[in-house]
């Protein structure tokens, strides 16, 4: 198969990465390295991009941005980060795959588990990957041609607890390696619609 992963330079997209090597063909993808560039937040970027990779089996997205603030405190401009990005960058590149995609391949996106569990300061995560959540099940049921559509919720990796453990006190952190599990159900299992929750003991 061949297999797009956006983020592929990221924690979780480089064990992505990895694991699909041993027996598929990966294109490697990221804002400014891979194989070829992408960024989810313009829809140009997105076209450009696939009309240069060519047909696709399987895209995998682990890339999205979104800002950490108070609801007191975050702006529009924070919020519009989020929404650019973590949502309607996954939507547009849903949307946008479906010209790229052979019969009967899958779309995978990430949301996180603050949809599940808040956290401080993750009104705009937990909001955004709440929706995101919701727009897997639903555009599930209109996709042409076989196409499936998952997303992954990780919860924090272990490799990335120096960096955002403060925001996650008393979460039960997991191996990029074993995130990247759940990436590789969705993209070669036959499930359609799901969230698969990468985090346990919550």
């Amino acid at each position: 198969m061949k297999i797009l992963v956006i983020g592929a330079a990221g924690t979780i997209g480089s064990e992505v990465t990895q694991a699909l090597q041993e027996q598929h063909e990966v294109v490697m993808a990221g804002k400014s390295s891979g194989d070829v560039q992408i960024d989810i937040t313009d829809p140009n970027s997105i076209h450009a991009a696939l009309d240069k990779i060519g047909k696709l089996d399987g895209i995998i997205c682990a890339a999205g941005d979104v800002v950490f603030n108070t609801f007191e405190k975050i702006s529009r401009e924070e919020w519009d980060v989020g929404i650019n990005s973590r949502l309607m960058g996954q939507v547009n590149l849903a949307q946008i795959a479906l010209s790229y995609l052979n019969d009967n391949g899958s779309i995978t996106l990430t949301s996180g588990i603050v949809a599940d569990y808040p956290i401080a300061y993750g009104v705009s995560a937990a909001t955004l990957n709440g929706a995101l959540e919701h727009f897997v099940m639903a555009v599930s049921h209109e996709l042409p041609r076989g196409i499936r559509i998952n997303a992954v919720s990780p919860t924090v990796v272990s490799e990335s607890l120096a960096t955002y453990g403060d925001y996650f006190p008393g979460f039960h952190s997991m191996a990029a390696k074993d995130v990247a599990k759940s990436y590789l159900r969705s993209t070669l299992g036959i499930e359609n619609g799901q969230t698969f929750k990468a985090f346990a003991g919550n």
